[in-house]
């Protein structure tokens, strides 16, 4: 493929522009880079690149799948497996078996031959690592127990993507229904897998070692291509996928103590490529068919995101999900993947599917990738204009209290917060919004009540007007402004202990006419800083005077800036000068500790 250096820059472009804007726009990188390929391809508005161009492309560009699954191999060592192995092998196999098997009888009641069917399904069944992700984490639900979930699902996808490209070739059925892969070519398939694993136990390790100890940085780096590069070579010359040669170098290294140098180096030629390789499909992808076929493509990707929302949901329910975070791990994880793209084109390679179906599954892919930020945000809106429920929202009505606390919030902070007062023997009702997180707790012994503490009827419930006081312990920042705006207005004599996020946040409360507010991170970095002086070989006393200094002077600030704190210029200012606020601050003490070590030297010379 010979490129002009216009072509080039166009391409270089696409990865410098295309993706930061999409991630901006939260549609996430994968489309943002399809979409740069369609604006560059023969379908798009430049049509820079023909067809043969594009797929010519998508073969070279092939490469950062091949680096993609050799850092996934990277990543997965025993451990972690083992850790995740319920919800890794148990819903994700789950996920891809019923996913795959509804598809494939879709595929053959629309008169598809069973082999490509079943294809078809497996491929669709896999969903976008990097999309779902992304989309989860913007959203802040990666770490609860649906994010937790979906990763697992993601985690199993990736593992069993190797197997079914490397598996590719014994889908393609000839009329005779014999299998294109014979006994001969596994058993050679199966002897380079064996050599390929048993050379990189034997010498990888070792050959890292050497080179790592010439200290040239580059020969790291250019060691861990060559590497990727010649089993995929060997890989090739046996009949097989250059990716599961990958998968196989990677998981080699997996514990090896150069892993993490190696994915470092990595990285950049993988996301580079991997960019270039979704440039390329977007390029390839005929969009001639929105035209021609509007109606069967927009019916199959309706088709394919209820399929897989409906197992998912199913699934979420059968581990234990409530509805809600059921519904939202089935529409994050709903869309058409990146190694669906893979398995298509080597679908078409090996005669499975015809370059027609391969071209028309392609662009209900990207479409489904689309949906997904669509679907998650009418999710959210949804949810948002859904009325709460009149009666009661505890699970069980509270114990009958009197003088107690009640704790809104039982993640880790109010978690910490009850187990103090358990032992001190002080009675308290603790609150969360989350099912799961009562169902986990009461697993090692504490007891929590579901119910929204922003409302009054919940607060009644708990009897706030009995209380003593109100911790304030909410992760969401939102629902923990309304939570202090409730019971400032309903229960004013009652005192909050407020856990807040940051500066912004406590300036919120402080309005609210909440008194008592400390942030999440704060004590626990002023104590780990004191370690890290201690280390530094300052003594006690400095170490003590730096931390009650900083401590004090930042607590002051927090209220002083409390008045300007909707004032962005000005809070940029006054975080301009603090700084040398500080340098004098500790100038100061530096002197005065100065002084009292002259005093005490000059007490010692007289008392002699």
């Amino acid at each position: 493929m010979g490129l002009t250096l216009t072509e080039l820059a166009m391409l270089l472009a696409a990865g410098a522009i295309a993706a930061p804007l999409a991630k901006m726009a939260r549609i996430g990188t994968v489309l943002g880079y399809l979409i740069a390929g369609v604006a560059l391809g023969p379908y798009g508005v430049g049509s820079v690149f023909s067809i043969y161009e594009a797929r010519e492309m998508l073969h070279f560009a092939e490469f950062g799948i091949v680096l993609l699954l050799f850092l996934i191999g990277l990543e997965l060592r025993p451990k972690r497996l083992m850790a995740m192995r319920q919800a890794i092998f148990g819903l994700g196999g789950a996920q891809v078996g019923v996913t795959a098997l509804v598809l494939a009888a879709v595929g053959i009641m629309l008169g598809l031959k069973p082999a490509a069917a079943l294809f078809i399904g497996l491929a669709l069944a896999l969903s976008s690592t990097a999309f779902a992700l992304q989309v989860l984490e913007e959203k802040g639900e990666l770490t609860a127990r649906h994010g937790r979930l979906a990763f697992a699902v993601l985690l199993f996808q990736d593992l069993a993507a190797i197997p079914l490209i490397a598996l590719v070739p014994l889908f393609a059925v000839s009329e005779a229904a014999k299998p294109s892969m014979d006994i001969l070519a596994a058993l050679k398939a199966l002897g380079t897998i064996a050599a390929v694993v048993v050379v990189g136990r034997v010498l990888l390790d070792r050959l890292f070692r050497l080179v790592a100890a010439t200290r040239v940085k580059e020969a790291t780096t250019a060691l861990a291509l060559l590497v990727v590069v010649s089993i995929t070579i060997v890989m090739n010359e046996a009949g097989l996928s250059p990716a599961l040669g990958a998968f196989i170098a990677g998981a080699l290294l997996a514990e090896s103590s150069y892993r993490h140098q190696i994915e470092a180096d990595i990285q950049p030629f993988e996301g580079l490529l991997l960019g270039l390789f979704f440039t390329a499909v977007g390029m390839a992808l005929n969009l001639g068919l929105l035209a021609t076929r509007p109606g069967a493509i927009f019916g199959f990707v309706a088709m394919l995101l209820t399929i897989k929302i409906a197992v998912l949901y199913a699934l979420g329910r059968w581990q234990g999900l409530s509805s809600t975070s059921a519904r939202r791990l089935g529409l994050s994880i709903s869309q058409g993947g990146e190694f669906a793209f893979v398995l298509l084109a080597a679908g078409v390679s090996y005669g499975v599917l015809a370059q027609g179906q391969s071209e028309f599954l392609s662009v209900v892919v990207t479409l489904s990738m689309a949906a997904t930020p669509l679907l998650m945000v009418g999710d959210d809106f949804l949810r948002r204009l859904a009325p709460m429920p009149l009666t009661t929202s505890f699970l069980e009505p509270p114990p009958a209290n009197e003088g107690h606390v009640i704790i809104a919030g039982f993640g880790r902070f109010g978690q910490i917060v009850a187990r103090v007062l358990r032992a001190k023997k002080i009675p308290f009702t603790a609150l969360d919004i989350s099912p799961e997180q009562i169902a986990l707790v009461e697993q090692f012994g504490s007891k929590a009540f579901y119910g929204d503490a922003s409302r009054l009827d919940i607060l009644e419930a708990a009897q706030a007007d009995k209380a003593r006081a109100f911790v304030l312990a909410i992760d969401d920042v939102e629902a923990s402004i309304r939570t202090a705006e409730m019971v400032r207005d309903r229960f004013p004599e009652l005192t909050i202990y407020a856990r807040t996020r940051n500066r912004n946040h406590s300036h919120r409360l402080l309005d609210k006419g909440v008194k008592v507010v400390r942030r999440e991170t704060f004590l626990s970095a002023l104590d780990i800083t004191r370690s890290l002086l201690r280390g530094l070989g300052l003594t006690e006393r400095d170490i003590e005077r730096t931390i009650t200094t900083f401590q004090t002077h930042d607590e002051r600030r927090l209220i002083e800036d409390y008045q300007h704190y909707t004032d962005m210029e000005k809070m940029q200012a006054l975080a301009r000068s603090d700084a040398a606020t500080l340098e004098r601050l500790f100038a100061e003490d530096t002197e005065e500790e100065r002084k009292m070590a002259a005093v005490d030297t000059a007490g010692k010379g007289g008392s002699r």
